[in-house]
Formats: C-alpha cells, sequence, structure tokens
C-alpha cells in the first residue's frame, strides 16, 4: 500500500470497507436464519421430550377407559352403567385429575412445537440478539407485500414494554394460521389482543424464511440484496435474444414455445404408451397408477477383466504423492497460476517446490503445522500458511485443475471410460467445526459439518467443486458447477442422486440446453403431469394425476428469458437464483412459473427413466463414479483426522479445491502409468479387448505410499545418553527487614 499514490491508497480503503460492509449483513443474515433455525430445532425437541413424558399418561388414561368399556360388557341397566362407570373413574384419581390428564395429552397432539418455541427464545440472550441484527440491517420487501415488513416496525416499535399484551392493531395474515392461533387470543370481555413474546417469535420465524426465499432482502448485501434488480432489463436482453434462441432452437414467442413443449410431451407421452405393452420386464404400472421398476442384476466383472487388473496391479510403479506432484508438475505447470495477489513475480526461494509444497499440505489435510515438523527444516508453519494465503486462492486453484483436466484428456484411455459429454453430480459430508457459518447438523449423514458437491466426468476426472452448507439443497448447485467449468471437457448431460433435482431445477436446466437426469429414489410418489386434461392414452393413463398450467408459462415467457439471459451474461449465479426459487415463497410468482416448467420437462424425463432400461444403467453408472470419486478424494485428505479446521468459508472452499486438484493429479498419473501398463503387456503379447480396458478405473491406491517413505539413517550417531539426573542448586533465601 505504502508505494501506492494517497488517492489510490484512499480509494482501496473505500473499496475494502464497502465490500467487508457487504460480507458483514451477509454474515449477519446468515447468523438471523441459523439462530432462528436453532430454535424452531429446540422447539420440535422439546415437543419430543413432552409427548415422552406423557406416554405414562396416555397408557394410564387407556386403561382407564378400557375398564369403562369391560364394566358396560354385560349391558348394565342405565343406573347400574352409571355407577360403575363412576366407581371406575374415581379408583383412576378422579373427574377432574382424568380431565387434567386428557387436557395435557391433548396439547401435544399434532406437530404442533410453535408455542414451545417462547421457552427458548427467552433463554441465552437470543432475544437482544436477533433484535440487534435486525437493527444493524436494512430490511426491505421485494414485492409489494409489506405485511410482515410493517408487522416488523410494530414489534420493534413495542418492544420495549413490560406487558405480555398488545392492542390488536397489527396485519397478521402473513402468517400462518397456527400462528395466528397463538398470538391472537380473545378476551374475555370481548374483542381480541396480541400476545406480544408470540409475535416477536412469529416474525422473527417468517423473517427468516422470507430472506431465504428472496420476498424480503438486505440493502447493501450480496446474497440477500434483491435478486430481481441483478437481472437484466428486458431492453438489455433483446439484443441477446436471436443469438440464444438460435443457440437453442427455441421459438421465438411464448405461444410458439408453448406448442413446442406440448408437442414434445405429448409426443412423448405416446411414444410411451405405444412400446409399454413390450416393457414388460422394465417397468409395470400397478393398480393405484404406479410404476414398479424391474430390478435388474449388476454384471459382475469377467474372468478376463479381473486378470487384466491384476496384471496391470503388478506393473503400476509405487509412488508417493508429492512425487506425483512433481511428475504432473513436469508435464503440466499447474503451479504457474500461482503467485502474489498482485500479479507480480513471486519473491519465494523455490517457489515451484513451495506451491507443490503447500498444495500436498493443504490437499492431504495435514496443515502448515504438522506437515512443516515432517519436512526436516525445509519449510516453517508461518512460510507454509503465508503462501496459503497470499498467492492461492479458489480461483487459481480452479485454473490449475482446469490444466491437469485438459491434459488428461488428450490421453487415449479416458476415451473409452466415457466421452465427457455427461458428467454426475454427488455431496459427501466432511466434518467442520461447530461454532461457524457454514457448519449445520445433517439427517442423512448424520453429525454436523458442509457438504462437498463434486461434478465427476464419465470419465472419472473431477470437474468442478463447492463447499456447502448441509441445510443447502443439493440440486441448487448442480448447474452451477457445469457453467463454472472451463475445462476442454464440457458436459451437456448431468446425473445426480435424488437430492439433485427439483422442479425449478429441471426448468433452469432446459432452459440452459443441459439435460438433467437424475436417479430417482421413492418413483411411486412422484407426480407425473398429462399435457392436456382430456388427453388419455390407452396404457400409461394411470400414471397422470394432474394437468400443467400451459398459461402460466406463457405468462412468463419473457420472465423466463431475463433469468437465462442474466445468468448466461454472468450477472447472477444459478445457485442464487435457485436458492430463492424454493417451495417455501408464497409470494414468487417467478418461481410459479419456474416450477410449471419443470413440472414438464421432470415429467417427460421420469417417462424416459422408467420405460428405459439403459438409460437407468447409464445413470446408475455415472452416479457411481461419483460417488467412488468422494471415497477417492478423502482416502487422500488423510491428515487432521479429516476435519476441516479452518471456519472461514473461503479457507473451507479452498480446502476441497486443494484436495482435487491433489485427487486429479493422482487420476492423471494412473493414467499415464495404466497407458504405460497396457502398452508393456502389448509388447509382451498379452491379449486384451476395449471392453476389459474400459472396465478399468484410475481410483487406483494400493501402490500409492500415501505417507511418503520412512528411511533408517545409521550413519547419524546420535550422542550418549546420559542416565545421571542433576537438580539446579537451591539459592539461600534473603529476609527483608
Amino acid at each position: 500500500m505504502k508505494d501506492f499514490s494517497r488517492e489510490k491508497r484512499i480509494t482501496l480503503l473505500l473499496c475494502l470497507m464497502h465490500r467487508g460492509q457487504a460480507k458483514t449483513r451477509d454474515h449477519l443474515g446468515t447468523l438471523f436464519i441459523k439462530r432462528m433455525a436453532s430454535l424452531h430445532k429446540a422447539g420440535k425437541e422439546e415437543l419430543e421430550r413432552v409427548r415422552e413424558q406423557h406416554r405414562e399418561r396416555t397408557e394410564s388414561l387407556v386403561s382407564t377407559l378400557t375398564e369403562v368399556l369391560q364394566s358396560l360388557q354385560d349391558d348394565p341397566q342405565d343406573a347400574e352403567a352409571g355407577r360403575l362407570v363412576k366407581a371406575t373413574l374415581a379408583a383412576h384419581g378422579g373427574i377432574s385429575d382424568l380431565l387434567n390428564d386428557c387436557e395435557a395429552v391433548a396439547s401435544c397432539h399434532g406437530n404442533n412445537y410453535l408455542p414451545l418455541i417462547l421457552k427458548f427464545f427467552r433463554r441465552n440472550s437470543h432475544r437482544s440478539v436477533l433484535f440487534r441484527v435486525i437493527d444493524a440491517l436494512r430490511l426491505d420487501s421485494t414485492s409489494e407485500d409489506r405485511r410482515l415488513i410493517q408487522a416488523l416496525e410494530f414489534v420493534k416499535e413495542h418492544r420495549n414494554l413490560r406487558g405480555d399484551w398488545l392492542p390488536d392493531e397489527v396485519d397478521l395474515s402473513f402468517a400462518p394460521e397456527a400462528w395466528q392461533r397463538i398470538i391472537r387470543v380473545k378476551k374475555r370481555v370481548g374483542g381480541y389482543e396480541i400476545a406480544r413474546r408470540q409475535l416477536e417469535v412469529c416474525v422473527f420465524s417468517c423473517l427468516a424464511t422470507e430472506l431465504k426465499t428472496g420476498d424480503v432482502c438486505i440493502q447493501d448485501s450480496d446474497d440477500f440484496a434483491d435478486y430481481r434488480e441483478q437481472l437484466l432489463s428486458w431492453e438489455e436482453c433483446s439484443p441477446l435474444l436471436p443469438d440464444y434462441l438460435d443457440e437453442m432452437d427455441f421459438p421465438e414467442s411464448g405461444r410458439e414455445f408453448i406448442q413446442h413443449l406440448q408437442d414434445w410431451m405429448n409426443g412423448t407421452c405416446q411414444a410411451v404408451d405405444r412400446k409399454y405393452p413390450d416393457c414388460g420386464d422394465v417397468v409395470v404400472i400397478n393398480e393405484k397408477g404406479e410404476p414398479e421398476l424391474k430390478k435388474v442384476r449388476a454384471k459382475d466383472p469377467t474372468a478376463d477383466q479381473k486378470h487384466l487388473e491384476q496384471l496391470i496391479l503388478e506393473r503400476m510403479p509405487e509412488r508417493s504423492i508429492l512425487d506425483i506432484l512433481c511428475n504432473v508438475e513436469h508435464w503440466v505447470r499447474w503451479t504457474r497460476h500461482f503467485g502474489p495477489l498482485s500479479g507480480s513475480d513471486p519473491k519465494l526461494e523455490k517457489p515451484t517446490e513451495r506451491y507443490i509444497l503447500n498444495t500436498f499440505t493443504y490437499g492431504c489435510n495435514l496443515g502448515p503445522a504438522q506437515a512443516a515438523r515432517h519436512m526436516r527444516g525445509l519449510v516453517t508453519p508461518k512460510m507454509l500458511s503465508f503462501v496459503n494465503q497470499r498467492h492461492i486462492t479458489a480461483k487459481k486453484l480452479d485454473q490449475a485443475i482446469k490444466d491437469v483436466i485438459n491434459e488428461y484428456y488428450r490421453f487415449d484411455l479416458p476415451q473409452l471410460w466415457g466421452s465427457g459429454k455427461t458428467a454426475a453430480a454427488d455431496g459427501t459430508k466432511y466434518d467442520i467445526y461447530e461454532e461457524n457459518l457454514l457448519a449445520e447438523y445433517h439427517i442423512r449423514y448424520g453429525g454436523y459439518g458442509g457438504i462437498a458437491y463434486h461434478h465427476v466426468s464419465d470419465n472419472y476426472i473431477a470437474l468442478f467443486s463447492h463447499f456447502i452448507p448441509c441445510g443447502v439443497w443439493e440440486a441448487v448447485y448442480i448447474i452451477e458447477g457445469l457453467l463454472k467449468n472451463e475445462s476442454d471437457i464440457q458436459p451437456d448431460t448431468v446425473h445426480a442422486d435424488t437430492q439433485g433435482q427439483s422442479t425449478p431445477v429441471f426448468a433452469l436446466a432446459h432452459l440452459l440446453g443441459i439435460k438433467l437426469m437424475p436417479r430417482i429414489r421413492n418413483l411411486k410418489h412422484r407426480t407425473f403431469f398429462r399435457p392436456f386434461e382430456d388427453v388419455r392414452y390407452r396404457h400409461i393413463d394411470g400414471l397422470f394425476t394432474e394437468t400443467i398450467d400451459w398459461k402460466l408459462i406463457e405468462t412468463h415467457w419473457k420472465d423466463l428469458l431475463r433469468v437465462v439471459l442474466s445468468i448466461k451474461a454472468g450477472k447472477i449465479s444459478s445457485a442464487t437464483l435457485l436458492r430463492k426459487l424454493s417451495n417455501y415463497s408464497r409470494k414468487n410468482r417467478l418461481y410459479k412459473a419456474f416450477r410449471e416448467l419443470g413440472r414438464v420437462v421432470r415429467t417427460v424425463f421420469l417417462l424416459e427413466y422408467i420405460s428405459d432400461l439403459e438409460l437407468r444403467q447409464q445413470i446408475t453408472a455415472t452416479t457411481n463414479k461419483a460417488e467412488a470419486y468422494n471415497g477417492f478424494s478423502k482416502w487422500l485428505f488423510f491428515g487432521g483426522e479429516s476435519v476441516i479446521a479452518d471456519n472461514d468459508p473461503e479457507e473451507q472452499e479452498k480446502a476441497i479445491k486443494y484436495n482435487d486438484l491433489v485427487a486429479n493429479a493422482v487420476i492423471f498419473q494412473n493414467v499415464v502409468d495404466l497407458t504405460a501398463a497396457l502398452r508393456e503387456l502389448t509388447k509382451e503379447g498379452y491379449g486384451f479387448d476395449s471392453e476389459s480396458v474400459a472396465a478399468l478405473s484410475p481410483y487406483m491406491t494400493s501402490h500409492i505410499k500415501r505417507f511418503g517413505d520412512y528411511i533408517i539413517d545409521m550413519d547419524n550417531a546420535p550422542e550418549p545418553p546420559e542416565p545421571e539426573l542433576i537438580f539446579p542448586e537451591s539459592l539461600p533465601l534473603e529476609v527483608s527487614v
């Protein structure tokens, strides 16, 4: 900074302050959402505890009712029956106690945990912290509906009152009915009043939801800005439209686009209906109209494939990870992307070696302190940390990964594994410390952490990765990874697990020319939409339960185009948009349009999925490669008990990309060695076919010395040991007078 002029220093400082303030607002918004989520989680857990406590009461009440019914079995006279019932009730505590027990049990009926949140809202300064966060932010509605913002102002105006009740002067129609029943209470003398604390919890809960959906924005923020303002205007879109429509082969008008969709959807329905009688070994539609897929046994490796793999493993040279990184550097020069953020030449001694050591340190999760201890004074922890912070960014890691991918793609062997036109996206959980903005509890995986979401090509190489919170729907990032992938491998089809799909994602993928083909779980619970209300099909008609609203898609045709062209122009990311287009939003008309278009695309895919066995096998095979990559990359992430120790989200993202760089380097080295081994086998006269070679995988690890070399040096003689213990002489005590 001291080398810059005064004007430039001031400008840079202002830019830093602006970015810092925007980031702080993002963090405050995230903190607010997470704090409210934790309160709701505590309320649900409290409901379960209360239910457990009332279980004995429930059993006692059932026992009492059983005795009453047994006493009436012999059909006694009315007077006798009344006496028997009263005697039974008295024996179990009397009517008053039993009535109290019934009311206590009834209070836990259903899943309404909302009244229990207030208990935790008062604890641990939750209320004061949430108000402080709200005071620090400028919140506004992104639509004309300002009921929630007005309710928030009402709450802030009465925040310092000591009473529990407020006048019935606030519009509660923004809140779900369950909240309204708790907040608005009828007075004894007529009229209604508002429960103040419950209103605060309700407003904060709705505010957290609408911040996630984009119905409420934070001014001068990035993550919580009004995303509609980030879209291109229609005037800006008009010059870009002809090229986009030509590229996608879409009609020019909304009406023609709808006709195109209708023909495509109805044609697919008719084609599947015609071939259904021949699909008995693939799918059966039961009496309930639910598709039942026939299971196909996976093919076991043949004897020739096993023999070829054994021959190759015998010829694979042993290598350490550092050796591999050095080899790939000689071939690719991937470290050329690293350097000072200013763009000047690095002033490090032996920068290439330092960058390789740094990649090994962070890519294998050793951490600078642990790695430096094993490098015999070559580097210090501070040197490794300095290079990571000052010379390497997530973008530079992506560029280095891209170089490795492009060199890998030049080889013949990956072409036998896949064309590169298909990829799979899959996430795997990494443990991180609980006390940071990204950490969330993951129900499926168990425990706190974040998700490394990888896009893996059908020829095994990792194309792009994100590190995302556990609470985020993985489908949000499925398109973003393909759009940010700048390598020579450019897939146009992406497979994923069930978590990688939703109707808005199907719609956006279709508009971007990407074929989304996920693996579907719980197919019986998927809704099939028919193109027209009056159309019927001979064999598959039982599948369809609802009809597409074509008018909705046509009405928002221009809005859909604005979104897609804005994404292609880089004005807004697909992940940011899809986070807002969630089913939590009741106000977002754009979400409804994307959802309706997605229903068309997903229904067409589901019909192809249930009727095409080869498609299902391809989806499973490609998705399995992504899952195998998760295990392979974690095998290389062996340091620090595989826990990402940094609490900075940017450093967490870098840790995943470091790991991808190491993993892709090992994959590339394995392909080089596999190619050499196959050439050697050919020269030795061994015969093998392309099918056996295609069954191989570059995720081999048995020949890799993950922990390096352990060398005995007997020439380095230590000093002779001294068994005698020497105590320091005691000093005389001086007593001051």
